[in-house]
């Protein structure tokens, strides 16, 4: 080879890798996304002149999150198929839809999504030069509360009505700070989406939501497009952020497995989460004091997640921390402890949340056409409260339709003989019970408080309304669900000395805080 040759060749190989530096170098920054975080002085939801930008707020892209530097500006990695969103921090709200949902997030689709049975998101074009988020400052007092649904889970927009007047009516002008939906916010009818928020929207408080199984694509062919409706409609399917001194973690733990070419079996859904999004977990919590209480929001529970035992890691050496899913149709508090994997110096609380549809609208209509909906447990359907102060929380049961007295149901004999009185048995369904309370009972007029013994067992009473329910000839509804054991329930012996006639039995429950309620349930003694 000639020195001339040699030459040119290696003034080729020079500029094409200058050439390949720069396409690379141009790549990589094409496949960044930039923005700025301020205060919309002026709530026109664009950044102007004058308008203070902020540092130190975080945002995320599902994975890696990033801070706002001393300018309010950010950069962080994107792929064409990625939501960029804020964290939301104390002190701050974030615009809202018509439907009070939190709009943090800003959707990079290029080419929109795939196909599918329910609409997904429209293409959004090219990547805007500056993603920008707006927030507004507001008073988050350490004291406050906060509204869980489990379940809506409406099959049409006649179930849709069900919550509008079983559920949402009673609940305007509450003073809840805001709400969350704990997933199957429908029954696999995407198209309700709007509807079904436009009905819990009404409340007019900010409303987050979870994904559920019922919530997805089910014709999705890969794992990452099952989730192309919900995004639509309230952005990415996990993400996190905070109010007062809580940090809230919502997570996605619905995972869709396809099968393998040539492997047999349909696509289905498992409880799982994922590397990204344990990645994204990781990330999170590392950005938050321990001072602070996390709560972990899910639908399918905690104990049922495949890869559970890398969230516990992440978990469990915080001092303050709590989750709640919903996906059972009952209601349940769980302590984690060794026997679950849990390796943390103290039991981990979750909640099983009470549903809002109950056993999925079933049961007989009352009044106002609506099913009763009692779920397989015994425990009516509804909602809860959480209440926080701080670190501190607590757990309030609401029935639907009842008043918040209604915090349980006693079974007994309509009549019993004198001769009978230390054979028969009472129960006592506490819904909101657990390990962890305490229930006593008296007759009469007896002043001494009997202990009730804690029972795992089917609920009497929900047995016998099940059984009459099954009888029913003309049906407006789906029959009742099968009586399933229920965790809060407490039974005990009539004591043997007892006058004739109507007698009172008073029971009393204490909860974990102290807090005690108070059911009634007449008999009579012949």
């Amino acid at each position: 080879m000639s020195t001339f040759v040699y030459g040119l060749r290696c003034q080729f190989i020079v500029v094409f890798l200058l050439f390949t530096q720069a396409a690379v170098a141009q790549a990589t920054q094409g496949d960044m996304a930039r923005g700025r975080v301020y205060v919309d002085s002026n709530m026109n939801e664009q950044l102007d002149a004058g308008e203070k930008l902020l540092s130190g707020i975080r945002i995320s892209n599902g994975n890696k999150i990033v801070e706002t530097d001393a300018k309010g500006e950010f950069e962080i990695p994107i792929s064409d198929d990625c939501i960029i969103f804020l964290i939301k921090p104390t002190g701050y709200r974030t615009p809202f839809s018509d439907q009070r949902t939190p709009e943090f997030y800003y959707i990079h689709k290029p080419n929109g999504s795939p196909a599918s049975k329910f609409e997904g998101v429209k293409p959004t074009g090219p990547l805007p030069e500056s993603i920008d988020f707006p927030l507004y400052p507001q008073e988050e007092p350490k004291v406050f509360r906060a509204l869980m649904f489990g379940d809506p889970q409406p099959r049409n927009q006649k179930e849709i009505d069900y919550i509008a007047h079983d559920i949402v009516e009673e609940l305007v002008g509450t003073d809840a700070a805001l709400g969350v939906t704990l997933g199957d916010i429908l029954f696999d009818d995407l198209s309700l989406f709007e509807s079904q928020g436009r009905t819990i929207g009404l409340l007019g408080i900010p409303w987050y939501n979870v994904i559920g199984n019922h919530d997805i694509n089910l014709d999705a062919s890969e794992r990452r497009y099952v989730n192309e409706t919900f995004e639509k409609h309230y952005g990415p399917s996990y993400y996190s952020f905070d109010y007062g001194q809580v940090h809230f973690l919502v997570l996605d733990d619905i995972d869709w497995i396809v099968p393998e070419d040539g492997q047999p079996g349909r696509p289905r859904y498992q409880a799982g989460l994922g590397k990204e999004q344990l990645e994204f977990i990781r990330n999170d919590l590392e950005g938050v004091s321990d001072e602070k209480l996390v709560v972990l929001l899910m639908h399918i529970p905690i104990t049922q997640i495949k890869d559970r035992q890398e969230l516990f890691r992440l978990i469990e050496n915080r001092p303050f921390c709590m989750s709640i899913s919903g996906h059972t149709h009952h209601h349940e508090h769980r302590y984690l402890k060794k026997a679950d994997g849990w390796q943390g110096a103290t039991p981990h609380h979750h909640v099983i949340n009470v549903t809002v549809s109950g056993s999925w609208w079933s049961g007989n209509v009352n009044e106002w056409g609506i099913p009763h909906a009692t779920m397989a447990d015994g425990a009516p359907n509804g909602y809860s409260i959480l209440s926080f102060d701080g670190s501190e929380y607590r757990v309030e049961y609401r029935a639907a339709g009842r008043s918040e007295k209604y915090q349980m149901n006693i079974t007994a004999p309509e009549e019993v003989k004198l001769s009978e009185l230390d054979e028969v048995e009472i129960y006592a369904n506490i819904f909101n019970g657990s390990e962890r309370t305490s229930v006593v009972f008296r007759v009469g007029g007896m002043s001494r408080w009997m202990e009730m013994s804690r029972t795992v067992e089917k609920d009497p009473g929900y047995i016998q309304a099940f059984e009459r329910d099954s009888k029913a000839t003309e049906r407006l509804s789906p029959r009742m669900s099968a009586p399933k054991a229920s965790t809060h329930l407490w039974k005990a012996k009539l004591p043997s000395k007892l006058s004739a006639g109507p007698q009172l039995i008073h029971v009393r429950s204490t909860d974990p805080n102290g807090q005690t309620h108070d059911g009634y349930r007449v008999i009579r003694v012949k």
